[in-house]
């Protein structure tokens, strides 16, 4: 069955993450994605290795495991857009296209005649996403920037990692690319309003997605905190600001989660662990109680939950609806039950082998999760895809290679 967004082509004019990942999450939902990459290179992540993926020999290829990670789905071509040529092209691209999706710095695509203003008027219902570290306006709009920049500048490493004065504490980013992450899913968000508009109006439009912007906003619950009271919020290592307990704890073999969210959750806990007191402790017994007075009842949780092994713990919780859960490595993840059942690994067919995917979080009811092949090796299928796309003919295909354009 074609996906929701089988009728769609999207020009896919980016690199790094957070833009690939926007353009990818289309082309999952059934879009036609054509990525466009420089002559020679290519997206520059195509170079973000080891490691890499391997062929049908078990040798490493030319394809990075970060390259693989944001372009899915799409297909690759090289194209110069420095050159007038390569600009014709876009441009000719453009008018037989519903969605561009760039991340050039501020200004860049204007120098090439490729900006929204200049290709709007080829196509009044094109759909135009920038994706830029700043902005497209603003005092830091010109400057360039990645993920882990943002991760500072937004706050979000002022509140992630263990306290300050503690063995470990001190600045923490996440472990993975999280503003890029999250910031391709609300360009895709943003994008989808935006096809949903012109369905019913014809018009398309212009979207301005930020890093800093997403930084910013995803700190929401601790940033309304601050606007609250005017405090600042501060790292609590696996701790909760607002829930107790609701961190990690030591057991008899390991670390597990404790995740207790209201004050029948802790009853149902204090109950299971043989300790029903704590429940009826003026200090203990609501939620708020519990945040005040944390440095108090942490302690004697730390102890109860020493007493006795992960498996004793997950079992008995579980029959009292009491949420927890591992610590699980990688591997691990892709050994649990449920995400096996869940089908979150995907192994596509690639030219030179097998390329193990994450299968997208976009799922609908009536799409099923299967994917088409990731990009063919850097400009390999350019010439047909021009052919297909602009019904170039082979003559001028060959001028234009000949002129390294493609």
């Amino acid at each position: 069955m074609p996906g929701p967004f089988s009728h769609l082509r999207v020009l896919d004019i980016s690199r790094i993450l957070a833009a690939p990942l926007a353009a990818q999450n289309l082309a999952d939902l059934g879009a036609e994605v054509i990525k466009i990459e420089k002559p020679g290179s290519g997206d520059d992540t195509r170079t973000f290795g080891p490691p890499w993926m391997k062929d049908r020999d078990g040798s490493d290829t030319r394809e990075s495991a970060y390259f693989l990670a944001g372009n899915r789905n799409k297909k690759s071509v090289t194209l110069d857009i420095a050159t007038p040529e390569g600009q014709a092209l876009v441009r000719e691209l453009v008018k037989v296209s519903d969605v561009l999706i760039e991340n050039y710095k501020v200004g860049n695509l204007k120098r090439y005649g490729l900006s929204y203003e200049d290709l709007q008027p080829l196509n009044p219902g094109l759909i135009y996403c920038s994706v830029t570290g700043f902005g497209q306006d603003g005092p830091y709009a010109e400057r360039p920037g990645y993920d882990f920049i943002f991760q500072g500048m937004g706050g979000m490493m002022s509140i992630t990692g263990e306290r300050d004065g503690l063995p470990g504490g001190g600045p923490q980013k996440v472990g993975i690319p999280i503003v890029d992450y999250l910031t391709g899913l609300n360009a895709s968000i943003a994008l989808c309003a935006a096809i949903a508009h012109r369905e019913r109006t014809g018009e398309g439009q212009y979207i301005d997605c930020a890093l800093l912007d997403m930084a910013v906003a995803v700190n929401v619950t601790q940033v309304i905190s601050h606007f609250c009271d005017d405090s600042v919020p501060k790292r609590l290592g696996n701790g909760h600001p607002h829930i107790v307990p609701y961190q990690v704890f030591a057991t008899a073999d390991g670390h597990m989660i404790l995740a207790v969210a209201n004050d029948a959750q802790f009853r149902r806990f204090c109950k299971a662990a043989g300790r029903e007191e704590l429940a009826d402790d003026p200090r203990f017994t609501t939620n708020s109680g519990r945040v005040i007075h944390r440095d108090e009842l942490l302690p004697i949780l730390r102890d109860i939950m020493a007493a006795h092994p992960k498996a004793w713990w997950q079992d008995r919780l579980e029959a009292v609806e009491v949420a927890c859960g591992p610590i699980n490595d990688i591997r691990e993840v892709f050994e649990d039950p449920q995400v096996k059942h869940r089908g979150l690994r995907v192994d596509m067919p690639h030219p030179q082998g097998t390329a193990p995917m994450v299968a997208s979080p976009l799922r609908l009811s009536r799409t099923p999760v299967t994917y088409h092949s990731p990009p063919p090796l850097l400009g390999e299928h350019t010439q047909q895809v021009l052919r297909d796309v602009l019904g170039l003919a082979q003559s001028e295909l060959d001028a234009l290679a000949a002129a390294r354009v493609i």
